[in-house]
């Protein structure tokens, strides 16, 4: 296969479809008739003999692609659901390189510890294309469009062409003009997508694995990543997801999951989770409410966005979204932690597309379309900004539409749900990074290049491993992301808490009985002169094979807004120690110096102001340990080493770090 990689092409398709324009209406799925029903047996969920009423933490992957992903399967990956689901809870999965059919990957991999919890999230969009390409009995299988797709390589540019488009479109040979038949066969690849999901998830008492029905809507509107995957409580869900070819703005989504789903009285549940806004060019978190005309509709349109949206994805494989230094209109000390894992940095180098890096859109068409891409850092691509901004809105409309609390995931295309290991990274996208040379690369001709990390986990604190349990635990956010260990965060926050609570056997249940954890909002004021907060975090033990690296510090994170109505940040050290001389040597990847197992403080805000809101999270920081990058390079002899290994470009060293959901502190008038 030829491995050319289109990404530097992306900037000029788009302008090209802006320019040329075409047709986008025909052969679209028509989702008139898309309310929610049960697509597949409706199992009791027998009571888990684990259930822990001060909660337990458990890990998983709410990001997760297989072969159903038109890009995946064009990278040579095979991997189904089913495959993905068995990797995930301990099983055996082949990667590409395929075997001589090219239908079997002969490459086998098995996580180093399973999850508790997974969602496969293939892309919506061409489900039924796909399965037309890849499935030889069907009678599309020999067409035009399908004998050219199964000659593409990754992002062919003819798939970028519709996927790019500012209204993508269908292949009306294909799906007729009404759509009919890749609804039926999208609908078909859907089913298959709910079957695995109801074949993996343990209902009996031991649960010991839980899976979510789910899927990913890939809007890219005009170069901006605006991506969401939407999970289902349960197995009552639409009879086709809604991509961005059917819904191609955010907001007909949200009114979609809402008719289709959440109001339809059929008993389905959903939330939807963002990501990657470091690449969303600004749009991801714009204060921006399109088809509104009076402060009542942006309102309801708000409070819409949060109800379907309560988390956001912090990091994954292409980078982490929580800060960016240097940004206008944003008040605070330098954050050294800010750095971590900027993918956009690499991005926006090989797809600049008018003007120069780093600036944002300012070329033709400026003065009619609202582009903010696809290379702009804007502050509103970022989550401690949007945190933030949210206040503001909340202050103006009553209604915080980035109310969200935080989450991670991998973003995987090789089905490799928590294979989140540095030391063991397989890469993330079939035969684009099945090599070190591949993975250890800074080059955009390699789409798995050493800009890529393996990705994050999701964490709940939750009663029982159990749907019903880590859904109520998302939707009251009471959720933290990491960056790959198994951090286990947890923070609290009221206004009587005693000083000593560290210390108190009792802890957890003080905590909850006295204030409110990790993605609530803080109690009316008492009598104390500031906020209490509960923050610890316990330190990933690892395995045999790979101990855990031990934690560094606790840093607490406030926004607020000023007078002015300028962003303000600042990072606070309330545990451990960042001067503890920790280090590891990139050769080896031993590490040296102290650390802590566990980290637990009671802190009070010292620059507390009761008149204005605010927002908190926690940041649990390891001690420094080898990135993939380092591993994989000195795995092999020196004089056998990729090129790239010894580039400056390529980081070895890591910090890894969790992020607790954020708890909210609003004035009382």
């Amino acid at each position: 296969m030829n491995k050319t990689f289109f990404m530097r092409s992306t900037g000029l398709l788009v302008a090209g479809l802006l320019i040329g324009g075409c047709d986008m209406d025909s052969g679209k799925i028509d989702l008139s008739d898309n309310k929610a029903r049960p697509l597949a047996e409706m199992v009791v969920q027998a009571p888990c003999l684990d259930n822990n009423p001060q909660r337990n933490a458990y890990f998983g992957d709410f990001h997760v692609h297989t072969s159903y992903s038109s890009d995946g399967w064009l990278f040579g990956v095979r991997t189904t659901p089913q495959d993905a689901y068995r990797y995930a809870f301990g099983g055996e999965l082949l990667l590409a390189p395929n075997d001589a059919s090219n239908t079997v990957g002969t490459r086998p991999v098995r996580i180093d510890r399973p999850l508790d919890f997974m969602a496969v999230t293939d892309h919506a969009e061409y489900f039924a294309e796909q399965r037309f390409c890849a499935d030889e009995t069907l009678p599309e299988y020999q067409s035009d469009y399908c004998l050219e797709y199964r000659q593409g390589y990754g992002r062919d540019m003819q798939q970028m062409i519709r996927i790019l488009s500012p209204m993508p479109w269908r292949d009306v040979a294909q799906c007729g003009e009404d759509g009919a038949r890749c609804k039926e066969v999208a609908g078909a690849v859907w089913q298959d997508t709910v079957q695995a999901a109801e074949d993996w998830n343990d209902t009996s008492e031991n649960c010991e694995r839980t899976t979510f029905i789910a899927y990913e809507y890939s809007s890219v509107r005009l170069g901006s990543n605006l991506h969401r995957n939407v999970i289902f409580r349960n197995s009552i869900v639409p009879p086709n997801p809604i991509s961005y070819i059917e819904a191609t703005r955010a907001t007909e989504l949200w009114q979609h999951l809402d008719k289709d789903c959440l109001s339809s009285e059929t008993g389905c549940d959903v939330f939807a989770i963002p990501h990657n806004s470091n690449i969303s060019n600004g749009r991801m978190f714009a204060v921006d409410y399109p088809g509104t005309s009076s402060l009542e509709e942006q309102r309801a349109q708000a409070a819409l966005r949060i109800k379907v949206e309560p988390l956001i994805e912090i990091m994954q494989h292409k980078g982490d979204s929580e800060c960016r230094n240097g940004l206008p209109n944003v008040i605070g000390a330098v954050d050294e932690l800010c750095d971590f894992e900027a993918f956009e940095n690499f991005a926006f180098q090989t797809t600049v597309m008018f003007g120069e890096v780093g600036e944002c859109y300012e070329g033709p068409f400026a003065d009619s379309i609202p582009h903010l891409g696809p290379n702009c850092l804007s502050k509103s691509s970022y989550i401690r900004t949007a945190l933030v901004e949210g206040l503001k809105e909340e202050a103006r409309l009553g209604v915080n539409p980035f109310k969200f609390g935080l989450s991670a995931s991998t973003d995987t295309h090789n089905g490799l749900g928590g294979g989140v290991n540095e030391r063991t990274f397989p890469g993330h996208l079939g035969i684009a990074d099945d090599t070190v040379e591949e993975r250890t690369a800074w080059s955009s001709d390699v789409a798995g290049n050493a800009s890529n990390n393996p990705g994050g986990l999701i964490g709940v604190w939750a009663e029982e491993n159990s749907r019903e349990a880590i859904f109520k635990a998302s939707k009251r956010k009471e959720v933290f992301g990491t960056s790959g260990p198994r951090i286990q965060p947890r923070l609290f926050a009221g206004w009587d808490y005693s000083t000593s609570l560290c210390d108190d056997p009792d802890m957890l249940s003080k905590a909850y009985q006295q204030g409110v954890p990790m993605g609530g909002d803080l109690p009316a004021r008492g009598s104390a002169s500031a906020p209490v907060f509960i923050a610890s975090a316990l330190a990933d033990a690892g395995t045999a094979d790979l101990p855990g690296t031990p934690l560094q510090r606790l840093q607490m994170v406030k926004g607020w807004v000023d007078d002015k109505g300028v962003t303000n940040e600042k990072v606070f050290d309330i545990a451990g120690d960042a001067n503890n001389g920790a280090s590891v040597n990139l050769e080896n990847c031993t590490r040296s110096g102290s650390g802590f197992v566990q980290l637990c403080t009671v802190w009070q805000d010292p620059e507390f102001d009761p008149s204005r809101r605010a927002v908190y999270y926690l940041r649990a920081v390891e001690n420094p340990s080898c990135r993939y990058t380092a591993w994989q390079c000195a795995s092999l002899p020196e004089g056998q080493r990729p090129a790239d290994c010894s580039r400056p470009e390529v980081r070895k060293a890591i910090q890894e770090r969790a992020w607790s959901s954020p708890i909210w502190y609003t004035p009382a008038n």
